[in-house]
């Protein structure tokens, strides 16, 4: 079992491997190739961690919200694309997600009389922008029941059985 840091302010990477209470040393044995050194650069801040890291302490913590963390707060690329996301109740998700697909429903014919001449003219603009937001919310409700499903599988809440 790994000793808890009592520094505040811990970031997410430190509060997934203390959550499975592992040491540094214990996280590098089970990550494989991320040293213990590494770990503790990426925890405090001193060095950003790469992607094939992230995806590994996603793996070795069980926690899938890791990902999503670092796109949207760390990767250029992933804050101007990704949602973020947040692992919720199943039932609340479950809303959300109908609730976005309503939406998207009723804008659908409208989404239609925009796009069938290729381009968004100014007075469609607007409307277009609520689609937007609308797909925005599809998305955000999309990967918020990735990330209850990927918890479920490694906590064993959602039977993997055929």
């Amino acid at each position: 079992m790994g000793r808890r840091s009592t520094k505040e302010n811990k970031n997410i990477y430190q509060q997934s491997r203390e959550n499975m209470d592992l040491s540094r040393e214990a996280a590098e044995e089970l990550l494989g190739f991320v040293s213990a050194d590494r770990i503790e650069k990426i925890e405090s801040g001193k060095s950003a961690p790469h992607p094939d890291e992230v995806l590994a302490m996603e793996q070795g913590y069980e926690n899938p919200e890791l990902s999503n963390y670092y796109c949207t707060h760390e990767c250029p690329i992933g804050m101007k694309y990704v949602q973020k996301a947040e692992l919720k109740e199943l039932p609340q998700l479950t809303v959300e997600l109908l609730s976005a697909l309503h939406a998207m429903e009723a804008e659908q014919n409208r989404l239609i009389d925009i796009s069938v001449d290729g381009r968004v003219s100014e007075t469609e603009r607007k409307q277009f922008d609520v689609i937007l937001q609308k797909l925005a919310a599809l998305d955000r409700s999309i990967r918020g029941m990735r990330i209850w499903i990927e918890h479920a599988l490694y906590t064993g809440k959602l039977d993997d059985a055929k």
